[in-house]
């Protein structure tokens, strides 16, 4: 495990306990903004990323009993708490870093990412491997509960220009990945990007 990895599973071990419990009110702007991705049934979905699961039920809803959805993430601990909260019944869920899918290449019809990019070791890198199991014409949506202003004042730090989600740096970094960027929201109430993975 590299240096990274172990850095965000220490990161994320220490706080999984009582995540759900930090964030109650988030549940409603998962729901809005995985409606957004524009599910069908019977689709195939990955939540990369996933912590706790909090986008699985709204992620199974859309695509109802005959979809697929996945959860993967590199914490132990975050995945016993989805487990926990039993979201593990609206879909499976895989100890896997993002970097290295377990997936066949063009295997799924989205990917949703929620406070993803922010831990991405190598973004451009981890983008292509997303990209790499999404079909052509699949959709990925980069969605934090908050928007940038709003995180970076939670964290009590300034907001820089050289922040990954600032659509400047976004766009060219999702295109360069094997993305278009379709969608850019940045608002104290959410941060959502949508993008359509080119052939």
């Amino acid at each position: 495990m590299s240096d990274e990895q172990t850095r965000i599973q220490e990161f994320f071990t220490a706080r999984a306990a009582d995540w759900d419990s930090r964030f109650p009110d988030d549940g409603p702007a998962y729901a809005a903004a995985v409606a957004e991705l524009g599910l069908r049934t019977g689709d195939r979905v990955l939540d990369a990323g996933c912590g706790t699961g909090r986008a699985l039920p709204p992620l199974r809803a859309s695509v109802g009993a005959s979809g697929v959805v996945l959860g993967a993430d590199l914490t132990p601990a975050m995945l016993r708490e989805a487990v926990r909260a039993g979201r593990d019944r609206d879909g499976q869920l895989l100890l896997a870093d993002v970097a290295a899918l377990p997936l066949r290449s063009r295997s799924l019809d989205a990917v949703f990412g929620a406070g993803l990019i922010s831990h991405l070791g190598n973004p451009a890198e981890n983008l292509r491997e997303l990209a790499r199991v999404v079909r052509p014409g699949g959709v990925l949506a980069l969605f934090h509960p908050i928007g940038r202003a709003a995180l970076a004042a939670r964290h009590g730090r300034p907001l820089t220009p050289d922040d990954l989600r600032a659509e400047p740096n976004l766009r060219p970094l999702l295109t360069g990945s094997g993305w278009r960027l379709t969608s850019y929201v940045d608002e104290d109430s959410r941060f959502l990007a949508l993008a359509v993975r080119e052939d």
